[in-house]
């Protein structure tokens, strides 16, 4: 409660703040996501399996991904999530799924926080894709992306303002000159069907890199 007739103190400004943890600046207005990077056994040699999005689906359809989708309320966390989806998408059973763990997660540009985990997926010859979502799945040595580089392109971000924007109110008005961002957005080509780019290549980077680590 503010005191003194509208006035706060600063012993009220640090009661208030006593023992806070920081997080994501907005974060509950953030989409949240979690997906798995799926690990599994291929005639003796580690394969990553990846998804192709159904060409039914309204968002990236074709495009290759691995299983995973947004968080729900019944999820206990976002490694609940993960699971969950590759479950459904996958039609296999959780028991499949061990050895999570999780990877550096993303903040979307796009007001989205998408968590990833890697994990071993067992059993794969019981996999019965959910074919509303996945039009087909395939797999790719782990070496390969271990000595592989992906190919890598810039992506510049312009500032649009909307057409009411206040000019008025900021230095140099319409002058005012706008930071631009710019991204490496990453390929990996295994072949001319299997493109792997996006935020699915950004994760898989992140994951080869920690397996380069102290090699």
């Amino acid at each position: 409660m503010i005191t003194g007739g509208g006035s706060m103190h600063a012993s009220e400004v640090f009661m208030k703040l006593q023992g806070r943890e920081p997080g994501i600046l907005n974060q509950k207005k953030y989409r949240k996501s979690a997906v798995l990077l799926p690990i599994v056994e291929v005639d003796g040699e580690s394969h990553i399996l990846f998804e192709v999005r159904s060409k039914k689906m309204r968002t990236q359809p074709g495009d290759i991904c691995f299983p995973g989708g947004r968080v729900e309320q019944q999820d206990t966390n976002e490694m609940a999530t993960a699971i969950r989806e590759t479950t459904e998408e996958l039609g296999v059973l959780s028991e499949y799924i061990s050895n999570v763990i999780p990877l550096d997660y993303i903040v979307s540009d796009m007001g989205g926080i998408i968590y990833p985990f890697v994990g071993k997926l067992s059993n794969i010859g019981d996999i019965q894709i959910n074919q509303l979502e996945v039009e087909e799945v395939f797999t790719v040595p782990l070496n390969y992306f271990i000595h592989t580089e992906p190919e890598q392109y810039k992506i510049e971000f312009d500032v649009l303002p909307e057409r009411d924007f206040p000019y008025e109110l900021i230095q140099n008005g319409e002058n005012y000159n706008w930071r631009q961002r710019k991204m490496n957005e990453l390929f990996y080509v295994y072949h001319p069907r299997r493109v792997i780019w996006g935020l699915t290549a950004r994760i898989l980077y992140h994951f080869v890199e920690l397996m380069k680590e102290n090699d």
